[in-house]
């Protein structure tokens, strides 16, 4: 099973969810975020596979979050204008995302790598 990680090189929780899958030999292709971000369709169906509310998508502590005042909008936006938002700019994204095509992990935890990737 290969995983699609989408990661932004510069991120160092990107780097550490990096080695915990080489040190798992985790086979996974990476995907530069920014250089490449998922299309509003593939945001899409990785949201409704995560299971996890959409405002989880969102890399709140980014410097273009907080520019473009999105901390009111996550909450009243629909799920359209949000994915809409945020295929728009890789940079909005949370990271890093991992996913096999049926599951998916959104940011960095280790237990949550643990238990979803191993």
């Amino acid at each position: 099973m290969s995983l699609s990680f989408y990661s932004y090189p510069k991120c160092g929780t990107c780097r550490k969810a990096k080695k915990w899958l080489e040190d798992n030999n985790a086979d996974f292709n990476e995907i530069h975020i920014v250089e490449n971000p998922p299309s509003k369709e593939e945001l899409k169906s990785l949201y409704e596979k995560s299971g996890m509310p959409l405002k989880k998508f969102f890399n709140t502590s980014g410097k273009k979050y907080r520019e473009l005042g999105l901390k009111d909008k996550v909450n009243s936006a629909s799920d359209e204008e949000l994915l809409e938002i945020l295929s728009s700019d890789g940079m909005l994204i949370k990271r890093p995302i991992a996913t096999d095509g049926s599951k998916v992990t959104v940011g960095f935890k280790e237990e949550t790598f643990e238990e979803t990737w191993k």
